[in-house]
């Protein structure tokens, strides 16, 4: 059976749009909760976010930033060997709701040959539960 090719969450935060994007496009945000710390060597379109993880870095490449709305990166698939160029692409965008803010995230590019890539998928569905539980603890100070 063939694994998904998206993973897709919705996310309404009590924080200013403002706010949450600080925390998806600054070294000191992303480290709060995506990663245990990251850097971010340029924040434009071809520029890189590095996330570490347990002591382990990733690469993402920036493919767009609409401030404060849209962000869109690539990152390389878990389980993979090093080099390997096969990467998902993320989409986070932003809408103001009521006094707070709607967070959109759509991750693809699971679909692809060979079948390795189901445990990538599980992965990242998990990552993503985690990872957006512990953004809103960031945002409420809480991490």
């Amino acid at each position: 059976m063939p694994i998904p090719d998206r993973i897709e969450r919705t996310l309404d935060l009590a924080h200013p749009i403002e706010v949450v994007w600080a925390a998806l496009t600054t070294a000191e945000g992303l480290g709060g909760w995506l990663g245990d710390k990251a850097e971010i060597d340029d924040l434009r379109p071809g520029g890189q976010i590095r996330v570490c993880w347990g002591g382990t870095w990733s690469v993402l490449r920036i493919e767009t930033v609409e401030p404060p709305g849209r962000l869109c990166f690539t990152w390389p698939l878990e389980g993979l060997p090093p080099g390997d160029p096969r990467r998902t692409h993320v989409e986070i965008v932003l809408h103001p709701f009521g006094d707070g803010t709607r967070l959109g995230l759509t991750e693809t590019g699971f679909a692809q040959p060979p079948d390795e890539l189901a445990d990538a998928y599980r992965g990242n569905v998990e990552g993503w539960r985690e990872g957006l539980a512990k953004l809103l603890l960031h945002l409420d100070g809480r991490h």
